[in-house]
This record gives C-alpha cells, sequence and structure tokens, in this order.
C-alpha cells in the first residue's frame, strides 16, 4: 500500500479523549509540532510556525495512551497521515491533518519516563488446562517415542 507515514514531535496540546467503542478502544488528542530556528540577528532560538495534528490510536494503543499521557507532554508519534479538506455552505473550506498513530511515546530528549509493561490476560479455554510449549529443540526422550509407538499401534 502507498500510505504515507510520518513521525511527528510535539506536545500534547489536549487532553486525550478515550471512548470504548463496538470496534474497540479508541482515544484522540491534537498535538502540536512548533518548528524552531536560531535567530542569527538575535542570536537566540525563535519559535516557528505551529502545525497542529489529530491524533488517533485504537485497541491497545488507545488503552495505553489513556494512562499514560497529559497536556504539555513532550512525545513522538509515527503513523499513517490523512489530510482533508471540507467546505460548508457559506463558510471557507478548511483542511485538517490526522494521524492515525502506530507507535506513541515519550520525547526521551526532553525528559524522562518509566515504562511499565501492560498485563495481558489469560486466553484459555473453560475447562482445559495450560500446558507449556513443547521444546521443539530437544530431541524427544526414549520412554516418550516408546509412549507414542505404543498409542499408534492401539489406534
Amino acid at each position: 500500500m502507498n500510505e504515507t507515514m510520518i513521525c511527528a514531535v510535539g506536545n500534547v496540546a489536549t487532553q486525550p479523549v478515550y471512548r470504548e467503542l463496538p470496534t474497540g478502544a479508541s482515544v484522540r488528542f491534537r498535538l502540536a509540532a512548533t518548528a524552531r530556528y536560531l535567530d542569527r540577528e538575535k542570536n537566540e532560538w525563535t519559535d516557528g510556525h505551529t502545525n497542529f495534528f489529530t491524533v488517533w490510536a485504537n485497541r491497545q494503543l488507545a488503552t495505553n495512551v489513556s494512562g499514560s499521557i497529559n497536556v504539555g507532554d513532550p512525545v513522538v508519534v509515527h503513523g499513517r497521515l490523512k489530510v482533508r479538506s471540507e467546505g460548508r455552505e457559506g463558510q471557507p473550506a478548511w483542511t485538517s491533518a490526522d494521524i492515525d498513530a502506530v507507535a506513541i511515546g515519550h520525547d526521551l530528549a526532553r525528559g524522562t519516563s518509566a515504562f511499565r509493561r501492560t498485563q495481558r490476560p489469560e486466553n484459555t479455554v473453560a475447562g482445559s488446562s495450560a500446558q507449556p510449549e513443547p521444546s521443539w529443540e530437544t530431541p524427544p526422550r526414549e520412554s516418550e517415542s516408546v509412549d507414542r509407538q505404543e498409542a499408534v499401534a492401539v489406534t
């Protein structure tokens, strides 16, 4: 597919809004990305134009974002860029830039963060006991191969 993937670095501009939808969890927030440049006449850094993006995250990413980021946090967002233009009768047309996020994290160039792995629920079928995954790299013991041969002979 020919999708435009971008990486945007900026600050969280609005509190993330979390929704539980029939298709799964979803969260959205606005990201402000401001360019900075060195003004050589004043010999100081100056803020340039600010771009605003609406960031959308789904499923587990949405759940983790809602518990991890707040307004003002510096973040890095990686995802698919979607630009759309719309106009209504009697009003000027407007353009919106959305990012369908694949990954979101704190910008560690501007601070520290403490990572906590989320706990996944066990996927077990009712009435079945969980068995460890067999080790495919070691050959079966002699007694196991004899048991298998006897089981094949019985059936």
